[in-house]
């Protein structure tokens, strides 16, 4: 069995390898149409423009039903079936409380966009045995390294 860090994802190639993979992404923290000029929003519309299978999953917004017509849920654990990815849209301070389903649901990795970064719940993530990337934009990468459009 690998250490805990291989799970911290930080090289080109390593980023490529799970953006190739990557179908199905839960957008903790996403914002609705309301809020379209924010990254919140158009990080995840991006996605789905992409082909990618984007899941809802707003804090804040409750009278809100849908997002890029795809029904919201309320909590990870919530959601049905296996997540590639959870992208979380969420202050560093605030990432801890959600650790615990994060881990529930095992997504095979969590990506802290640009800005964000808590090395307390990367390590808990890791040693649970799920990928992370921190402080990095999901667009950009995407654009980058990601599958063709």
């Amino acid at each position: 069995m690998g250490d805990w860090r291989d799970h911290l994802l930080e090289t080109n190639e390593q980023l490529r390898k799970l953006l190739a993979t990557t179908r199905r992404v839960a957008v903790l923290g996403i914002k609705t149409e309301a809020q379209a000029d924010q990254a919140a929003f158009y990080v995840p519309q991006f996605l789905a423009k992409a082909g990618v299978e984007v899941v809802p999953v707003p804090v804040y917004y409750p009278e809100v039903k849908t997002i890029l017509g795809k029904p919201v849920h309320r909590s990870l654990a919530e959601v049905p079936g296996a997540i590639d990815l959870v992208d979380v849209f969420r202050r560093p301070s605030d990432v801890a409380k959600h650790v615990p389903d994060l881990v529930a649901k095992k997504p095979r990795a969590v990506w802290l966009q640009l800005g964000i970064r808590n090395d307390e719940a990367a390590e808990t993530l890791a040693k649970a045995g799920i990928d992370v990337v921190q402080d990095r934009c999901l667009m950009v990468e995407w654009r980058r390294l990601g599958p063709p459009s």
